[in-house]
């Protein structure tokens, strides 16, 4: 356990030295205010509270912008130390491939989540400031939070794989985006064309298995549809009628999502070459 927990102290503080962390997370927090302040000039007429509608407007943000983050923080954590010829030299010390993969996966994480957090935690400074927020509302920030480190991570994981399965950091680079505009972009677009093709006969038990695919679905309907405040923002309500996946439920995807490519990637480390 201690080297795993050596080498994630070294990448966490490698990565508070790196200036595009910094600006990722200053982003992140300039993003997340203006929308809290933007978000609720016209709760008033909607008679709806700011922060709910701050959760709406975040989770939409984040889809795109956290997945993008992490990929880009891990997509060479395993190929580029062996094209610089780092990763040979960390063998000859006495750790396994799994601890060298798990403490990198964990700093990694924590430079994540720190990011995440921070540049996030803004847009609850915002809430506090502009006040009328209840309990509902925080709980549904609080679920926001969360499930956005949650969401990272599964990303961070399909990059540890990524950066386990190729040879060249180039390559690297080129799957992890192509890994973005899929789950991003392109699946709810193909999803969406099959559902019109299909002139709705997907059904309803086909249809939210196929959501459950992509973690950023699964992260949307956890944002938009698990409190009842937000759902009402957001107008999800009638998603949430034909989609019937609990919190829980939704939070175990995430993980999944997390647990899946890990341990992929862990398997495949273990028979790659230096």
């Amino acid at each position: 356990m201690k080297p795993i927990l050596v080498l994630a102290m070294k990448e966490f503080r490698d990565g508070l030295r790196n200036k595009w962390v910094a600006g990722a997370t200053l982003l992140l927090a300039a993003l997340a205010f203006a929308l809290t302040f933007l978000g609720s000039t016209p709760t008033g007429l909607l008679d709806a509270k700011p922060l709910s509608v701050t959760v709406v407007s975040i989770s939409s943000l984040t889809i795109f912008l956290i997945p993008l983050i992490a990929l880009l923080i891990g997509y060479d954590a395993i190929v580029g130390e062996s094209e610089r010829g780092c990763l040979l030299l960390m063998l000859t010390y006495p750790v396994s491939r799994a601890q060298i993969l798990l403490g990198k996966f964990l700093g990694h994480a924590a430079i994540l989540a720190v990011a995440t957090l921070t540049g996030y935690g803004a847009a609850g400074l915002a809430a506090a400031i502009a006040g009328n927020a209840d309990t509902a509302s925080w709980q549904a920030f609080a679920g926001l939070l969360a499930s956005s480190v949650l969401l990272g991570l599964a990303f961070l994981s399909l990059a540890y794989l990524t950066s386990v399965i190729v040879t060249e950091r180039s390559t690297a680079a080129g799957v992890a985006v192509g890994i973005w505009l899929i789950f991003v972009i392109v699946y709810d677009l193909a999803l969406m064309s099959l559902l019109v093709a299909s002139k709705g006969g997907l059904g309803a038990d086909i249809f939210p298995a196929l959501l459950l695919l992509n973690p950023a679905d699964a992260y949307r309907l956890f944002n938009l549809t698990a409190f009842e405040n937000v759902r009402e923002v957001s107008g999800m309500g009638g998603l949430a009628s034909s989609v019937r996946f609990s919190p829980a439920a939704l939070a175990a995807t995430l993980l999944a999502w997390i647990i899946l490519p890990l341990g992929t990637a862990l398997l495949l480390f273990r028979r790659r070459e230096a």
